[in-house]
């Protein structure tokens, strides 16, 4: 890997930082928000729901022109506009002001994970894109390690607000990182410029590539099994398992800090031995601790931390070669438009996981949430399925490979 290719994953994975931990720091302050603002656990999935809602639609339609820019514009004009979203979080004063700041943030922050996957997989080849997935990845762990740390931490020092201060004078920075040192990954755009392109190819295209609908249907199951217990488990550990809210933070540090060493060393791993046999490895490994997790009734620390650890391990081992995976559907000049509407439909599947565990998870009149332990069989049956469904998930470099073998 060359100087400049570092620097480019370390840009990338400092702006996947302060969007992942901005995402991040609303599930582990759902005890914090749910008492400040006196709202339930159906308003608390309203609330982290239209980030992702907002985030999916906008996705969306940037996916029509996300292939006819260079990436770096794309990329900056999303994250300028994601930081002002972020600015107004941590000044909005009110319940109903929040979720309006949230959406405005969403609606920025939708376009940067495509934006960020297609710089990755423009830059690096197959036979390298799964390690080069797993650095920019390790930026969730670090956002687990210090930004959910430091953010519970300001919470409690001073108010919820002050987390989103913090994430958002940190992207001030980034955006300056951004402008100086990403390159403007415009060479998609040559093969563009010599055809005329239909507005809605993006959806077209989908349309007539099976393997591209079922690299979405991947996606799909993947995040209704995910998101649907992950904005929960600081709310179900603290009011049902008594788990200390000032212990919170460990959960994140210790998963995150684990992830942060195993995340590159799996990238690694799938680019060796096949990205499809690591996922299924730990889609399988990852069911455990979504059960443990979901019927935990100890508030014993090392007992919580240990389940932590090892979902955050396995989940992300899932997750990097899923990335690898659906990134590689596609050919460069188009793959900006799938990529965006692969991360829409993520967003959208996340908010509709979260949406609906809210609705299943009921609160007694003690403070206690009834019905996660069925959110979590459903979520487990998601994983289980998705194991098939990537199966089918080809690269389009091994698809033309056999097309030329048969002719």
């Amino acid at each position: 890997m060359t100087s400049k290719e570092k620097l480019l994953l370390f840009v990338l994975a400092c702006l996947n930082f302060t969007h992942i931990m901005d995402f991040m720091i609303m599930m582990p302050l759902g005890p914090q928000l749910m008492r400040y603002f006196d709202i339930s656990p159906q308003q608390f999935s309203l609330l982290v729901s239209a980030y992702s809602f907002s985030a999916g639609l906008s996705g969306f339609f940037v996916a029509f022109i996300a292939d006819r820019f260079p990436r770096k514009h794309i990329m900056l004009t999303a994250y300028t506009g994601f930081v002002v979203g972020t600015l107004a979080c941590a000044v909005a004063p009110t319940f109903g002001l929040l979720i309006a700041a949230r959406t405005l943030a969403g609606v920025f922050g939708g376009v940067l994970g495509a934006q960020v996957m297609s710089a990755v997989s423009d830059v690096f080849e197959y036979e390298r894109r799964a390690s080069a997935m797993g650095v920019v990845m390790t930026a969730f762990s670090v956002a687990s390690v210090v930004g959910v740390p430091l953010g519970l931490y300001l919470a409690s020092t001073f108010s919820w607000h002050a987390p989103f201060w913090f994430v958002g004078i940190i992207g001030i920075v980034v955006i300056g990182l951004i402008w100086k040192y990403i390159p403007r990954l415009d060479g998609h755009l040559s093969d563009r410029n010599k055809v005329k392109h239909h507005p809605f190819e993006a959806v077209t295209n989908i349309l007539r590539e099976p393997n591209q609908l079922r690299a979405l249907w991947l996606t799909t199951t993947i995040m209704l099994g995910h998101f649907s217990i992950i904005p929960f488990i600081a709310p179900f550990l603290t009011a049902n398992a008594g788990f200390s809210e000032s212990n919170l933070y460990l959960i994140y540090a210790v998963g995150g800090a684990l992830t942060l060493f195993t995340a590159p060393q799996v990238g690694k791993i799938a680019d060796q031995k096949g990205k499809y046999p690591v996922f299924v490895v730990f889609a399988l490994l990852s069911m455990i601790p979504m059960w443990l997790i979901t019927n935990s009734t100890s508030n014993n620390l090392f007992a919580v931390l240990g389940t932590a650890a090892i979902f955050f391990v396995f989940s992300n081992g899932r997750l990097i070669p899923t990335q690898a995976m659906t990134a590689s559907v596609v050919l460069p000049q188009q793959r900006g438009s799938f990529m965006a509407i692969n991360t829409s439909l993520q967003l959208l599947m996340q908010s509709v996981a979260v949406y609906f565990a809210g609705l299943v998870i009921q609160k007694t009149s003690d403070g206690k949430l009834l019905h996660y332990d069925w959110v979590g069989y459903a979520a487990m049956l998601f994983i289980f399925f998705s194991i098939f469904i990537a199966k089918t998930v080809k690269p389009v470099d091994a698809k033309r490979v056999e097309e030329v073998v048969v002719e």
